[in-house]
């Protein structure tokens, strides 16, 4: 069977690297070939390998072209996105790192907990703000309380959610769409803390 060739590209050596360097923190053996696949495809900004595999190869060509139409055929709607499926026991559990007030509270163990939760101090940094490194320290003091807003702040940057300017003075949140996971995580704890709020 002929391998059909999947060209690779990636905007931003460094976040690649950061983005490998994350997901293989902690493990205890080598990834097998199709984890690896997948974590290169993350690491480009795809859900998984099948994601970037349906982006990467072209759509067959018809046999023959068709006739040409007298008049531009009608464009038919684009088709809903299908939202990533979402482990709501997971989401919940995670959850549990946060009081009531959204503040969190402990640093989860596991590297797949705590991607989510650093997805969550990214929403709380103001879009487009350049912020100087006292005010994003201060951002993630109110924001967690187990006294490491160091961790946090150097595991955004190694996240690519932060970016920061050489001399580390200046930081500036990365705008990009949050995973499925995490943005479910972000919406729970919104309206978890709404609902507190209102009942107090």
């Amino acid at each position: 069977m002929t391998r059909t060739p999947l060209p690779y590209r990636t905007d931003d050596i460094s976040a690649l690297a950061r983005s490998l360097r994350i997901q293989l923190a902690g493990r205890s053996e080598t990834p097998s070939h199709v984890e690896l696949l997948n974590m290169l495809a993350k690491a480009a900004g795809h859900r998984n390998f099948q994601h970037f595999r349906s982006l990467a190869v072209p759509a067959p060509l018809p046999a023959e072209a068709p006739p040409p139409a007298a008049s531009p055929p009608e464009t038919p709607p684009e088709p809903a996105a299908v939202p990533a499926a979402v482990d709501m026991a997971k989401i919940l559990r995670i959850a549990r790192c946060f009081n009531d007030a959204g503040v969190l509270v402990r640093w989860p163990p596991k590297l797949s907990e705590r991607q989510p939760c650093l997805w969550v101090m990214w929403s709380r940094v103001p879009p487009g703000a350049v912020l100087h490194e006292r005010a994003v320290n201060a951002l993630l003091q109110d924001n967690h309380s187990f006294g490491d807003h160091a961790l946090l702040r150097r595991d955004m940057c190694d996240m690519g959610l932060l970016v920061r300017t050489p001399d580390g003075r200046e930081y500036r949140r990365v705008e990009q769409p949050p995973p499925a996971g995490a943005l479910a995580l972000i919406r729970h704890l919104k309206t978890r803390s709404l609902q507190n709020a209102r009942r107090t």
